[in-house]
């Protein structure tokens, strides 16, 4: 008999590891760098190892442009609604609600009026986290009186793109905001009015086909998707290999679609030298920046 025995606990109790709140690190989508949370929103959304640029929110895209204090939103009770009783695989009116308790939103562009750099501008941002930042009635109309308002003041008009296109729910009622929309434009042009569009990832078809690419000038961020169809979609169509490149921002630019591709902590800056060029106030400075 064994002078001492040995106790085997079954089922003893385990070192139980520290729960990791969620949300504290990303990984960078293009170097695949981890990425604390917090360093990331300070440096505006940008991974600080490649230069990445995530997508961002409207109200950080606001932050990001608007003098401080100085945005006061419009046209926030227009709401989207079912005009065709879509069904589907879910319903239209069930997708609304559901994408308005995730992200906040009332719908996928916030718009209102503004000081950006000490110019008062009329803005609207699209956010691609609402429902692909697809444009319905309630987008497209939202987007015209921010041309039309700034028409009316003879200030100038800024708009942020991201879109995957027009909103299949609602039909050719999204189809007809891409002539509502360029007819407001012209308008605006009319009266000898500045529009500075600014393409960011992905801003693709019927968007793209229309308010986004008639910009006096047309500014994106880097590596940004920027086309009508997909690349896919074009392949399988053609029957050729596509370029390298092709669809990026900076194809875009090489090939005249795009004045310029502009990094994201310039852009605020980059948008405030247009706009004192615009105004007359500041063509020395604006040449002077090259």
């Amino acid at each position: 008999m064994a002078v001492f025995e040995k106790k085997l606990k079954v089922g003893g109790t385990r070192t139980r590891k520290r729960d990791i709140p969620s949300g504290l690190w990303l990984k960078c989508n293009d170097c695949g760098e981890m990425i604390f949370s917090k360093e990331l929103t300070s440096n505006l959304k940008v991974c600080p190892k490649c230069e990445y640029h995530f997508s961002m929110t409207v109200s950080e895209r606001i932050a990001s442009l608007a003098d401080h204090g100085t945005f006061r939103e419009m046209d926030a009770d227009l709401v989207s609604v079912d005009t065709l009783n879509f069904k589907g695989v879910a319903a239209y009116k069930d997708r609304l609600k559901a994408y308005q308790r995730q992200t906040g939103l009332s719908d996928a562009v916030v718009n209102g009026l503004c000081r950006l750099n000490g110019h008062d501008v009329s803005l609207a941002v699209m956010d691609f986290s609402f429902l692909g930042a697809s444009m319905g009635a309630v987008v497209g109309e939202r987007i015209t009186r921010t041309i039309e308002r700034a028409t009316g003041l003879r200030i100038p008009v800024v708009i942020v793109s991201a879109s995957g296109g027009a909103r299949m729910y609602e039909g050719i009622l999204s189809l007809m905001q891409m002539a509502k929309t360029s007819g407001a434009l012209a308008l605006h042009a009319k009266e000898g009015l500045p529009y500075i569009s600014v393409l960011t990832h992905p801003t693709t078809a019927g968007v793209m086909a229309s308010f986004a690419s008639l910009g006096d000038v047309i500014l994106a961020e880097p590596k940004a998707l920027i086309g009508f169809a997909g690349p896919r979609v074009i392949k399988e169509t053609t029957q050729q290999e596509l370029p390298e490149g092709f669809q990026t921002s900076e194809f875009a630019r090489d090939h005249g679609l795009v004045d310029a591709v502009v990094h994201r902590k310039q852009l605020k800056t980059t948008i405030g030298l247009l706009l004192d060029y615009f105004s007359g106030r500041g063509k020395r400075k604006f040449k002077a920046a090259g």
